[in-house]
């Protein structure tokens, strides 16, 4: 009987060893170093996401013009979280999949408070208030809450470089042409917390799923 015992307590510490090493093992390769539904930061160039939030990275002001002619820029977005992405209406490839997967986003957060999109035009020579009207009746876009912007060129360009990081392009040289399919996530700190394929409707379950947990933090 007293074999049988020890044979048992030396099964049980085997097993309890075992769970302890599994343990330190998991810790040593950083699985709990940030929460389950916490979201990353994107601080550099190359849209490495970390969990560091010490250095920040927040979204340069700017101030343009959308397609209903009103001012429309930062203070607009205070307090909010918004999905932003760059296109022009002119775009053949990729741009009018990026509008086809953003209207479900529109779908989506209609009901939500204090979500909003905003789309920049690359081209703003081309693209006028009028005619980022005429495309936002098109596509049945609701100027309440996706904004189709336009605006000094410059201004856009060195937003879409230096804060979005959208593209690898690190001169400041403006006649250089943006084309990406990324979309940003915002949060109400103006920081870049998620950057998605706008093309992919996969990634439009993400972004969804990723609003509602910085939501959270409203």
């Amino acid at each position: 009987m007293v074999l049988y015992l020890r044979r048992i307590v030396c099964q049980l510490l085997v097993k309890l060893l075992a769970v302890l090493f599994l343990i330190l093992n998991l810790a040593s390769c950083n699985v709990f170093t940030h929460p389950i539904e916490s979201l990353p930061y994107y601080n550099s160039q190359d849209l490495t996401p970390t969990w560091d939030s010490k250095n920040m990275h927040p979204i340069a002001h700017f101030n343009l013009v959308d397609q209903t002619g009103k001012r429309f820029g930062s203070d607009s977005l205070i307090g909010k979280i918004y999905i932003a992405n760059f296109f022009f209406t002119t775009c053949p490839s990729i741009c009018p999949k990026m509008t086809k997967c953003f209207k479900l986003l529109q779908d989506s957060i209609s009901t939500m408070q204090n979500v909003e999109i905003v789309s920049f035009s690359v081209m703003p020579r081309v693209d006028s208030v009028k005619k980022l009207k005429i495309y936002g009746d098109q596509n049945n876009i609701n100027p309440g809450f996706w904004h189709l912007l336009t605006g000094d060129k410059s201004t856009i360009y060195t937003l879409g470089r230096a804060s979005f990081f959208a593209d690898n392009n690190k001169s400041t040289d403006t006649s250089t042409f943006i084309h990406t399919d990324k979309m940003y996530l915002v949060d109400n700190q103006k920081q870049i917390r998620g950057v998605y394929n706008a093309t992919n409707m996969n990634d439009i379950s993400r972004v969804l799923n990723d609003i509602k947990i910085l939501k959270k933090d409203l």
